[in-house]
């Protein structure tokens, strides 16, 4: 979507919170030509001279089949900027972007780094699913943790809504967390397995809500109606003795009408006492990951389960 600016120009790091919104550049307008080295040097007259740290190169369509990174290569020594720059821009970097609409027609404009996302070119996270995930949600969770940047830490406890087949789960153990998944299905054995994975194969309106205190983290990714996976997490957050860090959630969208909802979906969040930022992840499908964090950093006691090990064998309670 393009949109004209007034004569009040916003200030270089004008970033709105665009949930739907990948990425926002101011465009300078559109370059086109007959060979690659012309529409760089095209690109390069239209922006001027300016101190770039770094290029952006992305296609609107990403199913098209574009070199993106000769163009970037081309840009860049058009530019005089620095052939060794990173793809990943720094927060602060002024960043020049060429939005690809074919081999030799591109959009070209610019954008201040600051949140990780504008540090990704198009806001699409660079990251990979892992060959050893078993699941996209590995992937996910891992683009969440990078935009988001909530504060995990080794040691801490994270209960998963609806963990199987586990990818979730997988990433959380990875940033060296204890891990427990709520799902009647069976996880994968390469979760299963792990020392600091336990399991609870039940839906998660059966776990007794006493078995919910002592965890730091919830996480939810269930394939449900985003009202239900409220009213999941809301039966967690609001019992008696559960003090969480925080809530990393997925809302999906059965259909796109239901976007609307977003804004009362995040009010309920803050009722329970929590802070919400949300983002439709580039990893994601037609829906929104919400994080939401204690307001005031809330801190609680620390509690562990007992016997923990080869924990897909244990139920809530035993």
């Amino acid at each position: 979507m393009t949109f004209r600016l007034g004569d009040a120009d916003p200030p270089d790091d004008f970033a709105p919170d665009l949930v739907y919104a990948r990425t926002t550049i101011r465009c300078f307008g559109q370059v086109a030509g007959p060979d690659l080295e012309q529409c760089a040097a095209a690109a390069s007259a239209l922006a001027g001279a300016a101190p770039w740290d770094t290029v952006h190169v992305w296609q609107r369509d990403p199913r098209a089949e574009v070199a993106v990174a000769d163009i970037r290569s081309a840009v860049l020594a058009a530019c005089g900027a620095d052939p060794a720059a990173g793809v990943v821009a720094r927060p602060g970097d002024l960043v020049l972007d060429c939005v690809v609409d074919s081999a030799l027609r591109w959009w070209v404009g610019w954008h201040r780094a600051a949140a990780p996302h504008s540090t990704w070119p198009g806001g699409f996270y660079p990251g990979r699913l892992a060959p050893h995930a078993v699941s996209r949600a590995w992937l996910k969770l891992d683009e969440a943790l990078a935009s988001f940047r909530p504060a995990l830490v080794a040691g801490q406890r994270a209960c998963e809504l609806g963990a199987a087949p586990g990818g979730a789960c997988q990433r959380l153990l990875e940033a060296g967390l204890e891990v427990v998944g709520v799902d009647p299905a069976e996880v994968d054995a390469r979760v299963a397995g792990h020392e600091r994975f336990t399991q609870w194969r039940m839906r998660a309106r059966d776990v007794r809500l006493r078995q919910f205190t002592g965890f730091d983290w919830l996480v939810s990714d269930m394939n449900i109606d985003p009202r239900s996976t409220l009213a999941a997490i809301e039966r967690v957050v609001t019992a008696p003795g559960v003090r969480l860090r925080g809530v990393i959630a997925t809302l999906k969208l059965p259909d796109w009408s239901r976007a609307s909802e977003l804004g009362a979906w995040l009010a309920r969040f803050r009722s329970w006492g929590y802070e919400p930022a949300a983002r439709q992840l580039s990893t994601g499908g037609r829906e929104v990951c919400v994080v939401a964090l204690a307001a005031g950093g809330q801190e609680r006691p620390r509690k562990r389960i007992s016997g923990a090990r080869h924990p897909a064998r244990r139920r809530p309670g035993r």
